[in-house]
């Protein structure tokens, strides 16, 4: 991992130990030592063992005091309930919204699709992962709900982790042309079309648990 300026502190403390955890640079088991992270990202021990407190919280890393840290292992059961949880969001996100985009939150989701299609292509998974996130982005920023946003950033780094293991081709194509529909169902402001597909995008990661 990259140091950090100190004046981000905790926030990109956590950050960056989050990222680290979903792209498996700290792999699932390993033990955490907040003190060779904090020299890592040029941080004090305060900010680290904060952040690592939230990663226990979000189910990324298990602490036992007095004992380890370690970052979580990929439960399947526990990916299939977040995966649930952030589809409901997204559905009420896709209900809430479509129907009163503008052409620019338009243009920014098929700019979003064309990154994510060209990542896929590529195999760069940090910036499909990206592009993914950045597409849904603009349905849940539209809502303007900060409780579905907030809920959404807490539980997608879980899912995050197993869609990485499984990640393919074939599943990037279904993504894409998933995303197309989408984008063509907003367009015509077809609130249940948009929430249906919404739906069936991110059951599939339910179902890639099973």
């Amino acid at each position: 991992m990259e140091r950090v300026p100190r004046r981000l502190l905790r926030e990109t403390a956590y950050e960056a130990i989050r990222d680290a955890v979903v792209r498996g640079d700290l792999a699932p088991g390993a033990a955490v030592n907040s003190a060779e992270l904090a020299d890592q990202l040029g941080l004090s021990r305060a900010p680290v063992r904060d952040a690592l407190s939230r990663l226990a919280d979000e189910g990324l890393v298990e602490t036992k005091p007095q004992s380890y840290t370690r970052v979580t292992r990929v439960a399947p059961s526990e990916v299939r309930d977040a995966a649930a949880v952030v589809r409901a969001m997204h559905e009420l996100a896709a209900s809430a919204t479509v129907g009163s985009l503008t052409s620019a939150d338009l243009a920014e989701m098929r700019a979003a699709n064309e990154r994510f299609e060209s990542a896929a292509r590529r195999g760069d998974i940090d910036a499909a992962m990206t592009a993914d996130d950045d597409l849904h982005g603009v349905l849940v920023r539209a809502s303007g709900n900060r409780a579905l946003a907030a809920t959404i950033e807490r539980y997608t780094p879980l899912i995050r982790r197993l869609e990485r293991l499984q990640f393919g081709r074939d599943h990037a194509r279904r993504s894409v042309e998933r995303h197309d529909d989408l984008i063509a169902a907003a367009a015509a402001g077809d609130v249940s079309e948009a929430t249906r597909l919404t739906a069936l995008i991110w059951r599939s990661l339910e179902e890639g648990t099973e």
